[in-house]
C-alpha cells in the first residue's frame, strides 16, 4: 500500500507557521500525459524489477497506471485516478501485488468519493475487507509524489493524510520533510534534487500502540527535482508493510550497438 502513497508511490506535514495542510498545496503544475520507465533495486543496487507508467489527462481527470514486472514473475500494480481543479483530489486508487516477492497476494482498492475500501488477502492471514470508510477531502494515497512536485518552495515540511489498511482501515498521517539536497549527473552534467523525509504516524489508538511496541513504519525518502518542470528522480523505501527497503529510480532505454 504505501507505494501507492509513494509513487513512487507516495507523504507530508504541517508546521502551521511555516507551510499548511494539503488544502492549501496549490496546484502550480497541471498533470498531463506521461509514459516514464523506472527500474526498482535493492540498496545494494541489484536490480528486482523493470516498471512502466502510463498517464493521460483529460479535461480535469487524470489517470495513472504504475507497473512493475520483478524478475521471479511477481507484479506490483497500481491505478490511480484523481482530479485537477485548483486543488488535487483522489477519487480512486487500485494496488494489486502478488508473486514470491511479496508475503501474500493483495487487492486493495480505496474508492475516495464513495468513502468505501475493498481489500482482498491471501495466505495464512486470509482476509476480506468492504468497509465504509470517512475519509478526509484531502486523502493523499497514490498522489504524493504529485503534491511533492507543488510544495512551494519555502514551505520546509507538510502534512497529508492516507488511509492503510491492516485488519481494518485506518487513518495515518503523512509528514513530507525538506531535508536538503543531493548532487547527481546526466551525461556527466551536474545536476541537484531535494531530499525529502516522509514519516509515517498513525492516527489515535493505533499509533499509540504502534509506538509502545515500537512498530512505527519506517521513514522513506523521495528525491524531487525543482524548477519549472519539477520531476521524481527516486525514492527509497518498503513496496509492502513490514517489507525491505527498496530503492525506485528513473531508466534510460538501451540501445542495441
Amino acid at each position: 500500500m504505501w507505494l501507492a502513497a509513494l509513487r513512487f508511490l507516495g507523504a507530508i506535514a504541517l508546521l502551521q507557521a511555516a507551510c499548511a495542510g494539503a488544502e492549501s498545496v496549490a496546484i502550480r503544475q497541471t498533470e498531463g500525459v506521461v509514459h516514464g520507465f523506472l527500474v526498482l533495486r535493492s540498496l545494494e543496487g541489484a536490480l528486482l524489477a523493470e516498471g512502466e507508467l502510463n498517464q493521460v489527462a483529460r479535461g480535469d481527470r487524470v489517470t495513472s497506471k504504475l507497473a512493475f514486472r520483478f524478475r521471479d514473475g511477481s507484479t506490483h500494480e497500481e491505478t490511480v485516478v484523481y482530479s485537477q481543479r485548483g486543488k488535487f483530489r483522489l477519487l480512486s486508487d487500485r494496488v494489486v501485488q502478488k508473486g514470491p516477492s511479496f508475503p501474500r497476494a493483495s487487492d486493495v482498492t480505496i474508492d475516495a468519493l464513495a468513502g468505501r475500501v475493498k481489500a482482498h488477502r491471501s495466505g495464512e492471514d486470509a482476509k476480506d475487507i468492504d468497509e465504509r470508510f470517512e475519509m478526509p477531502p484531502d486523502i493523499a494515497n497514490g498522489i504524493i509524489s504529485t503534491l511533492m512536485k507543488n510544495i512551494p518552495a519555502g514551505a520546509s515540511s507538510i502534512k497529508v493524510p492516507v488511509v492503510t489498511v491492516g485488519t481494518r482501515p485506518h487513518i495515518a498521517d503523512l509528514t513530507i520533510t525538506r531535508e536538503g539536497e543531493d548532487r547527481f549527473a546526466v551525461a556527466g552534467s551536474p545536476h541537484s534534487g531535494v531530499r525529502y523525509r516522509v514519516h509515517v504516524k498513525f492516527r489515535g489508538l493505533a499509533g499509540v500502540a504502534a509506538s509502545v511496541l515500537g512498530k512505527e513504519p519506517p521513514d522513506y525518502h523521495v528525491w524531487i527535482m525543482e524548477g519549472p518542470a519539477p520531476v521524481f528522480l527516486r525514492s527509497e523505501g518498503p513496496l509492502y508493510s513490514g517489507g525491505p527497503a527498496w530503492r525506485i529510480e528513473l531508466a534510460s532505454p538501451e540501445w542495441p550497438k
